[in-house]
């Protein structure tokens, strides 16, 4: 059994508790701060923004790598027979498209 406690250390554990529920109490006053709150929250979106705009870069870069790959060799020359088609195409649209827009104006 624990010897009964005098009252002086009844009374220091008071106040000591007393001390550990002031910094408790300040510390969820500075929590609930509204200028606090609206930082936490700041930083969140900016986390948030940062996180997906890093994924959109991998993707689009990831997308560009691809299409490159399609293109060009791995020694850097082009691929004559994807680059030649290709090209056709789009001179292709460009002169449909410029056909169709003088067709309009008349």
């Amino acid at each position: 059994m624990s010897e009964p406690r005098t009252p002086a250390q009844i009374e220091a554990d008071i106040i000591s508790r007393r001390e550990q529920l002031a910094v408790v109490l300040d510390e969820i006053g500075v929590r609930m701060h509204p200028k606090t709150m609206m930082g936490d929250a700041k930083a969140r979106v900016a986390s948030t923004v940062d996180r997906t705009a890093g994924r959109a870069f991998v993707a689009v870069n990831r997308s560009v790598s691809d299409v490159r790959a399609q293109f060009v060799a791995e020694d850097g020359s082009p691929r004559l027979e994807r680059v030649i088609p290709a090209a056709l195409v789009v001179v292709g649209a460009v002169a449909l498209l410029s056909v169709s827009a003088r067709r309009k104006r008349r």
